[in-house]
């Protein structure tokens, strides 16, 4: 590889980086709200807005696995941690300092807003440990086992066991620490599941796009990497 090409690469996991963290760090802090969608009649979704922006997560693991290889997903992976920590850091001394009489935000708005967030980041964070170590355990495997070929598949494949374990435990735990009420469990967990396996399959162009413009970019063979730095 280059020079010119190794920076361009760098710069380029930078971006995807960039992304996936501040999706991760996103759903964390939206979570709270719960929509629903009807899907032409034949279900309705009821889930939380932070599952929107997370699927994207997975989306830029599996780009960055097939491309820059299993080393440089799994550093994405651990700079997330860092993040969601960090920004739960943040969130607990800004819910910390009082409040001034003429803020617009008073402190209980505030709390009622941000106060689960720490509990949430707590549950995500382990949920998300085990959901992307998984996805990037799954795809490698397949990987390996189609010797690089059909992306498609190792896509999906681990995509829809990470997804369930992610969706799984997060609800479990939300639920152990009375964030979200029992009855509502199996519910948010299909209504969750099942919508992250329909964007899984929606975004498969997507990963397909950025893996052809990546191996173009870099003269890549189909299920070939670009060197470790």
């Amino acid at each position: 590889m280059t020079a010119v090409q190794k920076f361009s690469s760098d710069r380029i996991y930078l971006i995807l980086g960039a992304l996936f963290i501040t999706s991760l760090v996103v759903s964390n802090l939206i979570f709270q709200k719960f929509f629903y969608w009807d899907f032409f009649g034949l279900y309705r979704f009821e889930i939380s807005v932070g599952v929107l922006p997370y699927p994207i997560t997975f989306l830029i693991t599996d780009s960055i696995s097939e491309v820059y290889g299993k080393k440089k997903a799994n550093q994405v992976v651990t700079l997330g941690i860092f993040a969601s920590v960090f920004s739960l850091l943040i969130i607990m001394v800004a819910d910390a300092v009082p409040s001034t009489s003429w803020s617009p935000v008073s402190n209980e708005i505030f709390t009622d807003v941000f106060g689960a967030t720490t509990i949430a980041v707590g549950a995500s964070m382990m949920a998300y440990l085990l959901a992307q170590y998984v996805d990037i355990y799954i795809f490698h495997f397949w990987k390996k086992l189609t010797r690089g070929k059909h992306l498609w598949l190792r896509n999906n494949f681990s995509t829809f066991l990470s997804q369930f374990v992610d969706t799984f435990a997060v609800v479990f735990l939300l639920s152990v620490f009375g964030e979200l009420k029992w009855e509502l469990f199996w519910g948010l967990l299909l209504s969750g599941f099942l919508f992250k396996v329909l964007i899984a399959v929606i975004d498969t162009p997507f990963l397909y796009l950025i893996v052809y413009f990546l191996r173009k970019k870099f003269n890549l063979e189909p299920g070939e990497e670009l060197p470790e730095s």
